[in-house]
């Protein structure tokens, strides 16, 4: 009887130690997932205030965008942008306000680098313009999330 008393408690033991650690990695990774969301919602609220320096500190130094939309012959077309443009005209007054309102809707994370999927809305002057899927690739230096990549879908329709 106390032998297998004995493999009880250490059964308990164990389930209890493997419930804390599963806890405990849940919980560091729901951390990083809220790092890296308030990273990119950094990027459109600084979009939506034509503040230049928080788009900016968004992006990694070397940072890549890229847009996929549809042109007037109807094929599919890559279009690069340059970061540096983009957050020069996020600084520069506009007459229109410019709104583009995001749902997170997959985060991936493998140590320092994170894969983010983002449907969206796009609005100027609350008017409906356009709508997407944002592709965001971050990586995590020392202690911050920067956004090193976005690839972004265009189009009018079919939006939800």
């Amino acid at each position: 009887m106390k032998q297998f008393l004995k493999i009880k408690k250490r059964n308990f033991l164990i389930i209890v130690f493997l419930l804390t650690a599963i806890n405990v990695t849940g919980q560091i990774q729901q951390h990083e997932e809220d790092l890296v969301k308030a990273t990119i919602n950094k990027l459109f609220e600084g979009m939506k205030n034509t503040d230049s320096a928080m788009v900016s500190n968004a992006f990694a130094s070397n940072a890549i965008m890229q847009s996929i939309h549809k042109s007037k012959d109807g094929e599919f077309k890559l279009t690069d942008e340059k970061v540096s443009d983009f957050i020069k005209f996020t600084g520069t007054s506009h007459k229109e306000k410019f709104d583009e309102r995001i749902i997170f809707t997959k985060i991936l994370i493998d140590g320092n680098l994170a894969s983010v999927w983002t449907d969206y809305k796009f609005y100027i002057d609350n008017k409906f313009s356009h709508c997407g899927v944002n592709s965001f690739q971050l990586f995590k230096d020392k202690t911050t999330w920067k956004i090193i990549y976005i690839v972004d879908t265009r189009r009018k329709e079919n939006c939800l």
